[in-house]
């Protein structure tokens, strides 16, 4: 009962604080620099792992300016653990997340790229708009797995968006993302998988004791010139020697 009662306050908990992110970015962004929105992302994702009883551990330092951010994927919470380090990832995204209630305005809110995995030639339109992100000095995150994972091990990694890092001679930093509790090595809580619904795994998050989520920042790599299947069989070498 006392487990059941901890994890229904950390879902209210969370709850507010999203609502309180909408408020700030319907009422706060229209005014607010680039730099003043990257804070509240900072301080908004932050906030939120907290809220859910979340403790963040980094261990090495995203790169300034331009850069490719690829990660391992097990959980939605990713990106809030991503944001809440660096802010000014844009992250590629399903486009399904439009459709999540009160979520969708705050990823909008972080300047998601959506890919539409309905359509075939979508994929190419994202690494252009990509390419321009990164050309501009700005930062990009993604997935190469394309889905979430069991935590342990990794898919393979899908090559085509580290086209537009090589296009762009635009250095990948690579990130490994491990979850634990104070039960397991791997928190199943953390997992994303089959028909497991948002809330469901909000709730699962909720319950587990002791999570730790861990970011073990990997040290960028050159991406020209390069050929973007051996760059990602070397990145996700790499990742998985960082989940170790």
């Amino acid at each position: 009962m006392r487990n059941a009662l901890r994890a229904a306050w950390r879902l209210l908990r969370a709850v507010l604080h999203a609502l309180r992110g909408v408020a700030v970015v319907l009422l706060r962004f229209p005014t607010l620099t680039v730099e003043g929105r990257r804070e509240r992302i900072r301080w908004w994702a932050g906030t939120m792992l907290q809220r859910l009883g979340l403790t963040l551990e980094v261990n090495g330092m995203f790169k300034p300016g331009a850069k490719l951010v690829v990660a391992n994927h097990v959980s939605w919470l990713d990106i809030v653990a991503v944001h809440a380090v660096c802010p000014e990832a844009r992250f590629v995204s399903k486009a399904d997340v439009q459709q999540w209630p009160l979520l969708n305005r705050l990823i909008a809110s972080a300047e998601t790229i959506y890919l539409d995995r309905e359509r075939k030639r979508d994929a190419l339109r994202v690494v252009h708009r990509m390419a321009e992100v990164l050309a501009a000095g700005g930062t990009v995150a993604a997935f190469p797995e394309g889905t979430t994972g069991d935590g342990r091990t990794l898919l393979p990694f899908h090559a085509n968006l580290l086209q537009a890092a090589i296009s762009t001679a635009t250095p990948v930093q690579p990130l490994a993302l491990r979850y634990a509790d104070a039960h397991h090595a791997v928190s199943p809580a953390a997992l994303w998988l089959g028909e497991t619904t948002l809330l469901g795994s909000v709730w699962k998050l909720a319950c587990a004791e002791g999570m730790v989520v861990r970011l073990h920042v990997l040290p960028p790599m050159a991406t020209a010139p390069a050929d973007r299947r051996a760059l990602a069989a070397t990145l996700r070498e790499q990742i998985e020697e960082g989940l170790r």
